[in-house]
């Protein structure tokens, strides 16, 4: 799809979201020198802002690490719920975990839910936090089973929620599950002030700082990229999304990244209050929020595989459309996209990396839950790094394999990501360099062999090896974004191939255009 023009009358051309729009964001160093400390966080989001607050409050030594700037990842391109109704998932958890773990993965939710509340209280952080009734409804007749399925484990587990009829906003619904007593904030200004007392407490914060690897022999070093400088610590914690350490853990294949999208629109008939997500595909999600002293509503949804669908601007016209026909627009100010890893049973992996690394821990999967995930890593190791018990701890260990479900899932996702390496090798080149319009990119073929183009504005040529270089597999273009997305791992590159998100480390490589 040709993105010289806006997409449609309302939607920006350009993605921003509505969080890192309205946050001033302090900004940190390089590390320009080895440091020794207790430990080592590498992530700036809400599992490693989170984490290093709390570390960093017992007295601990904690420096925070971050590739690019601090927040500026899914934690800023999330739609911020903070709920423990992930979706329909609690029948799902019964069946491959049993009632006992089924039910400490609500309470775990619950908690971290209480956490923020109590932090966002204790230290008077102005951060929009709004008490809401989270909704998970069905509107298809014919898949009602499914979500009555759902309320059955809801009761089996001993979670509060309401059967209802009808939801509050204009959308039909055949049923719906009402949790009430969940949550909605401004995720940034939240963990602004967390960063902010992080520093306060002593912990260290450096930007711009790309970790390549973790030494293991003699004391734990952090390595950063091409070795300029190094981090001794007695613990490390991967906070980075994807892990970029992945020595005998198989995160690569125990792993598969999703993009979503949305948008913030201002609706011509009042919103009604309330937060929802459909148990239809396509997903579509609604909250509200506030911008500029006015109410806006957040729009959700449309995931689909990183890097396997090529259009991805029709996902974002999907969603005005919706939120027009059910609510009105007068406007659209913002829309983004987020990615968010999915474990193979769907529960994050947050403990130690694997069963052999003693002081190296994880933190990742979070699917599409990061605001209670994200807190709930942090709350977890740093207990595990204190050595306080945490009860969450074997339901969240990296180390779990479960039987049946998440073998078969383990072999589709690994077939799927064959699948992708080998088409992406074999498949037609379809556009030539020279048919490229301005603020356009494409794969092409260039001496002979596929390569990455982009056109931009003013008609510069930007030409990259689109080879991705986590694990081999072709990345595609999504002019949406204007990256380039791996559709094995989740890896992305801007146009001219410098690193957005892991795994990779490496950029992609430029090429002359000229040659």
């Amino acid at each position: 799809m040709q993105p010289s023009e806006p997409i449609s009358n309302e939607l920006p051309q350009y993605p921003e979201s509505l969080w890192r729009a309205t946050t001033d964001l302090p900004s940190f160093p390089r590390l320009a020198e080895d440091i020794k400390v207790d430990v080592a966080i590498v992530g700036a989001g809400i599992a490693g802002i989170t984490t290093g607050y709390l570390l960093a409050r017992e007295g601990l030594k904690v420096a925070l690490v971050e590739a690019g700037n601090v927040l500026n990842g899914t934690t800023a391109h999330t739609t911020a719920k903070i709920t423990a109704q992930h979706g329909m998932l609690y029948d799902e958890l019964l069946s491959h975990f049993g009632q006992e773990r089924a039910s400490m993965y609500y309470q775990a939710n619950r908690d971290a839910l209480q956490f923020i509340r109590d932090t966002a209280s204790k230290l008077n952080i102005d951060c929009g936090l709004h008490e809401e009734d989270a909704y998970v409804y069905m509107e298809k007749d014919k898949d009602l089973n499914k979500l009555e399925k759902e309320f059955e484990a809801y009761e089996k587990l001993g979670i509060p929620g309401e059967w209802v009829n009808k939801l509050p906003i204009p959308q039909f619904a055949s049923g719906a599950i009402k949790l009430p007593g969940q949550a909605r904030f401004h995720p940034l200004h939240y963990l602004r002030r967390l960063l902010e007392e992080f520093v306060k407490a002593g912990g260290q914060v450096y930007e711009n700082t790309t970790v390549h690897k973790v030494d293991k022999e003699g004391p734990l070093t952090v390595v950063t990229y091409r070795g300029s400088h190094k981090i001794q610590c007695s613990h490390v914690v991967a906070a980075t999304h994807f892990p970029f350490l992945d020595e005998g853990g198989f995160y690569f294949a125990r792993l598969h990244a999703d993009r979503s999208y949305a948008l913030a629109m201002k609706p011509e008939t009042a919103f009604a209050g309330g937060m929802y997500i459909s148990a239809d595909k396509p997903t579509r999600s609604l909250r509200a929020a506030s911008w500029n002293g006015e109410e806006v509503v957040i729009v959700g949804g449309e995931g689909h595989k990183t890097g396997q669908h090529m259009c991805t601007f029709s996902y974002y016209e999907a969603l005005e459309a919706y939120g027009g026909k059910l609510l009105g627009s007068k406007g659209i100010p913002f829309r983004w996209s987020t990615q968010d890893l999915v474990t193979i049973d769907k529960v994050p992996y947050i403990g130690q990396i694997t069963s052999k690394d003693e002081g190296i821990y994880v933190a990742t999967g979070f699917n599409k839950w990061g605001m209670t995930s994200g807190t709930l890593a942090g709350r977890m190791l740093s207990d595990q790094i204190i050595g306080r018990d945490n009860p969450y701890s074997e339901l969240y260990t990296p180390s779990r394999f479960l039987a049946d479900p998440s073998i078969m899932n383990l072999v589709k996702e690994n077939a799927d990501v064959a699948g992708e390496l080998i088409s992406g090798k074999v498949g037609l080149v379809h556009t030539r360099i020279e048919d490229l319009n301005p603020d356009e990119g494409a794969v092409v073929r260039h001496n002979g062999k596929k390569a990455g183009a982009y056109k931009d504005p003013e008609g510069n040529l930007h030409l990259v090896d689109n080879t991705c270089t986590h694990m081999g597999c072709e990345t595609e273009w999504n002019a949406a974004e204007r990256t380039w997305d791996c559709p094995c791992h989740g890896s992305r590159f801007s146009y001219d191939g410098v690193v957005f998100e892991g795994p990779a480390i490496k950029p992609l490589e430029k090429l002359d255009a000229h040659e």
